[in-house]
């Protein structure tokens, strides 16, 4: 896997301060967000690299393995316990003391090599876990629907089920970065940006609209075909009914998540729309009306 340096990528070197990485990050994240750059594959890409480069230099512990052990931080703990072991093989016949071949030995093993002195007591470890970011409108998530990404040159073919959330992550198992020698691949990480370019508001599998209506239909009751996010349905309005009302359709909200035929409500609130550039007959009328109040 190639080197990732993650301070280059947040513009930093690796005497800044944990301030100075937070800010770092903040600015960056702020200029590749997905929803300031619908479309952009480049801005994905770059969100990407900041996220994964802040998840492991705001960690201490992390940021300590990455400085050591670069693209291998994650294997810091196995690494220390497979140099130990080999310490312990070589002072059997040797002083005791682990000498820099010593080391060299065990990192060629450790990467793929085949020193005679390591060879047959490789290690496995598992690969490294990638995370990616991917932006989809609210029509894409209402459906199930399938998708290739291109992760570190890979192309990967996943499945979304309908009702994906805004900020969730799937795990796509051993689609991470490749074991070595032998190990288990790593994970892939995929977190979900959901653009909302429509006129209705989502709460989970809810969602919310509102519906102008005229003052007669308001007065007097009446019939309506209203927007539903599939389709249209006739909706009918109760007479006297009120600026504000809401009414809910069941089973016409956002698919349940890996729940196949399940969906929320929509919820309706009515806006009353008050007459205007009104004749003088219309006028007249409405002076009658409030008389007989």
């Amino acid at each position: 896997m190639a080197f990732i340096d993650y301070y280059k990528i947040l513009g930093l070197t690796k005497k800044a301060t944990d301030k100075e990485i937070k800010k770092a990050y903040r600015k960056l994240a702020r200029k590749y967000h997905p929803d300031l750059n619908p479309n952009d594959k480049v801005a994905e890409k770059k969100f990407k690299e900041v996220n994964e480069a802040n998840e492991v230099l705001s960690n201490l512990e992390n940021r300590k393995k990455y400085d050591q052990y670069g693209e291998h931080w994650e294997h810091a703990e196995e690494y220390e316990k497979a140099r130990q072991q080999e310490q312990y093989a070589n002072s059997r016949g040797k002083s005791g003391r682990y000498s820099e071949e010593d080391f060299s030995d065990f990192f060629e093993n450790m990467f793929g090599g085949s020193s005679q002195r390591t060879q047959g007591r490789n290690v496995q470890f598992r690969g490294q876990d990638f995370n990616a970011a991917l932006q989809l409108t609210l029509k894409e998530a209402y459906t199930t629907h399938k998708r290739t990404l291109t992760v570190h040159n890979k192309k990967i073919r996943i499945t979304i089920p309908a009702g994906v959330e805004n900020g969730q992550v799937i795990k796509i198992n051993g689609h991470g970065g490749k074991g070595m020698n032998n190990g288990p691949n790593g994970d892939l990480y995929i977190q979900f940006s959901i653009v909302n370019n429509t006129t209705f508001k989502r709460d989970r599998e809810n969602l919310y609209t509102s519906l102008d209506i005229d003052l007669y239909k308001a007065l007097l009751g009446g019939e309506v075909m209203v927007n539903t996010f599939n389709g249209k349905v006739k909706l009918t309005i109760k007479p006297e009914t009120q600026n504000g009302t809401k009414v809910k359709l069941k089973g016409k909200g956002f698919p349940k998540y890996k729940k196949e035929g399940q969906y929320g409500d929509l919820y309706i609130t009515y806006r009353i729309k008050t007459p205007t550039n009104l004749s003088t007959k219309e006028k007249e009328l409405f002076i009658e009306l409030s008389k007989l109040r």
